[in-house]
């Protein structure tokens, strides 16, 4: 679908604000065509902008993408219910949790992460989950 790849392409463009090291993640929130959140893998507010300590290694309190974008659509007040959500990796199990619980129906992704618990947990809570070629 056009939109599917347009909005990807707007996800990638969103990860280069991520200052982490190793992987950029960028995501958006979709609704009735609208972008309702947006966010990119970082640390939480009032944190120093560094996501991996001295070897490289992602410090444990780095927020997803995915987190980022749900966490910033609850503070403004609309509902991910029935959005679709567009990331640049598939979301691990964490996120996963965090997308059915947001009412998210559809989640469409690029790049597939190593490990694929996330995109199970997705399909078996009936999300429709993509991966963008």
């Amino acid at each position: 679908m056009k939109f599917d790849e347009r909005y990807l392409e707007m996800a990638e463009v969103w990860s280069q604000n991520s200052y982490c090291k190793r992987r950029k993640v960028g995501a958006l929130l979709v609704k009735d065509r609208m972008i309702i959140s947006d966010g990119y893998n970082g640390t939480p507010s009032g944190f120093e902008n560094v996501c991996e300590d001295e070897n490289g290694v992602t410090k444990p309190y780095v927020l997803h993408a995915e987190a980022n974008a749900i966490s910033k659509v609850a503070q403004s007040g609309n509902s991910s219910k029935g959005a679709t959500l567009y990331v640049t990796a598939s979301p691990c199990l964490e996120c996963a949790k965090l997308i059915i619980q947001a009412g998210i129906q559809r989640v469409v992704y690029r790049d597939q992460y190593r490990l694929t618990d996330g995109v199970d947990l997705l399909k078996r809570a009936g999300i429709e989950v993509v991966q963008a070629q």
